[in-house]
């Protein structure tokens, strides 16, 4: 009797939820989409704002009324870059500052403990940043509809769906590795203020780089943040600085290694477990 009632039990350390914890999936990928909706004023209403107002300013001191861009309205031209820069940055906010303050609080724990697999730790935090990106890139391109003077017509969906979700899970890959190394708020701040506002703002948001000098359209194409808002932007204007297709081989190349990368730090528990 006392082997038989052994035998009904799995072996310690034996996974025995199934290949996939999907609850336990859907249940993290829920805290990191409530975390945000929660302070929906500072995290979706403020970049919203933000946005807008980087529009209007700029439309007004470059654009102006009559000046045209790739044949087009500045303010036309600009929308879909400044879209994905607001993407770009919330979506590395979500993830970067989910784990640098469940470190700091010390309770990454709960984030630990639950039976979950590497690839569905990394799933998990990415499909939350990417909502949040998308969320937020939803609600400027709205605003940006209503706004006179701004064509949001699209000519490749294909484009616009692919760019913004590449985008988006770039930036919460660099978001969760970020908050992994980060050992404190500053740490993280400096990664946004050194490495994502000018990769995003130097990657032809508010200018056409065939504008830019032969070396530094060189170094432009270095930039992955300038296939994702050029790609983006083919969507709605049917005109891209660059080849697309080489634009998606390259991000979604990117996109492979850093998914790599976090698993491997997930797998290895690097600045996780003590």
């Amino acid at each position: 009797m006392q082997a038989e009632a052994q035998n009904q039990y799995p072996a310690p350390g034996t996974r025995s939820i199934g290949r996939v914890n999907w609850l336990g999936l859907w249940t993290l990928y829920m805290r990191e989409t409530r975390r945000f909706m929660k302070v929906w004023a500072q995290t979706l209403a403020s970049p919203a704002i933000t946005t807008i107002l980087y529009m209007i300013i700029f439309s007004l001191a470059l654009g102006g009324s009559g000046r045209n861009i790739a044949g087009m309205a500045y303010g036309t031209f600009l929308a879909p870059g400044l879209i994905v820069m607001t993407m770009l940055q919330n979506a590395f906010a979500n993830t970067s500052s989910s784990l640098i303050i469940s470190k700091v609080q010390g309770n990454i724990v709960d984030t630990l403990m639950p039976p979950m697999s590497a690839i569905e730790l990394t799933t998990g935090f990415v499909m939350g940043g990417v909502t949040r990106g998308i969320v937020v890139g939803l609600s400027v391109g709205l605003a940006f509809v209503l706004m006179p003077g701004v064509d949001m017509h699209v000519s490749h969906i294909w484009a616009v769906v692919y760019f913004a979700v590449a985008a988006s899970a770039m930036l919460s890959l660099i978001g969760v590795l970020t908050g992994i190394w980060a050992e404190k708020f500053d740490h993280t701040a400096a990664i946004t203020n050194f490495v994502v506002a000018p990769l995003s703002l130097l990657s032809g948001t508010f200018y056409s780089i065939d504008r830019l000098a032969p070396a530094w359209q060189v170094v432009s194409h270095a930039n992955p943040f300038f296939y994702l808002i050029d790609g983006f932007r083919y969507g709605f204007i049917d005109r891209a600085d660059s080849d697309i297709l080489v634009g998606v081989l390259y991000t979604l190349a990117i996109n492979a290694v850093l998914t790599v990368w976090v698993y491997r730090v997930f797998k290895s528990g690097y600045r996780l477990k003590a």
